[in-house]
């Protein structure tokens, strides 16, 4: 990937496209280098070559944006899905979307996730080189988290998980599949285990699993209170709501001021 990225569009909607080019036009160091209305007309495209990068929506025509991403060649672009759909967030990053941008699109959310296509490309150069010079073939990365319990070793996929919290000493994974497990994992373990696509660090005492995030509610200390699909809740610290609002591109508190007190 060169410093210049280049952006395919894949959306059905006109007007979903006009708003899309209009924000990368806005943008330095990014080309638009085609639109598609389709699955069919993505894959074509993909297919030419020259695409670092597609921004792609979820419904469309014929194929959805997920089939029409596991169709793309092994050395295709990165994918950042734009969707009005947060209900496919777990397939899409199962299938290795770099990010997931619910319209409304906003300029500053899709700069990040712009810039984490970029630093995916490092990393995957990094250890592509190293790969070519170890004496021995470089190991796949597990796809599971391999968690010690009591009564053996649990494997959990990263989507599994809603979150993570410090539980007296000990670290309480709450999963969908497995219930509560009691792990010797430190906070700092996990984090560094699991995608951090998908996990964000909200609290000294909580990690956070966003795919699974169904509200996020006001408390009077400037953080959050984030209610699972589990229907479990998550406290965001002050300072972690910030950063969570850069994320997702919302507008920060009125009574919040830039000196970050």
């Amino acid at each position: 990937m060169s410093t210049v990225l280049k952006v395919l569009i894949a959306d059905d909607e006109a007007l979903a496209r006009r708003r899309l080019t209009r924000l990368l036009g806005a943008m330095p160091n990014v080309t638009l280098v085609g639109e598609a209305e389709n699955g069919e007309a993505v894959l074509q495209r993909v297919h030419q070559g020259g695409v670092d990068v597609v921004l792609l929506d979820i419904h469309m025509p014929g194929l959805t944006g997920v089939e029409a991403m596991q169709l793309f060649p092994s050395d295709g672009p990165y994918v950042i899905f734009c969707t009005a759909h947060p209900d496919h967030a777990v397939s899409a990053f199962d299938g290795g979307a770099v990010d997931y941008l619910l319209k409304p699109i906003e300029a500053p959310r899709l700069a990040r996730a712009l810039e984490r296509a970029m630093e995916r490309d490092a990393v995957d150069r990094f250890h592509a080189e190293k790969q070519r010079h170890a004496a021995t073939p470089v190991a796949p990365a597990l796809e599971r988290l391999a968690v010690p319990t009591r009564q053996g070793v649990v494997l959990l996929a990263p989507q599994d998980i809603t979150h993570a919290v410090i539980d007296g000493v000990l670290v309480t994974i709450h999963t969908t599949t497995q219930g509560k497990l009691l792990s010797d994992f430190t906070l700092q373990d996990l984090q560094d285990k699991l995608p951090p696509a998908m996990f964000e660090r909200v609290h000294r005492r909580a990690l956070l699993n966003m795919t699974h995030v169904r509200r996020l509610e006001p408390l009077e200390t400037g953080g959050y209170l984030a209610r699972t699909t589990l229907n479990e809740t998550v406290e965001v610290s002050r300072q972690s709501a910030r950063d969570l609002r850069k994320r997702l591109g919302l507008r920060k508190p009125a009574d919040e001021d830039d000196s970050g007190t």
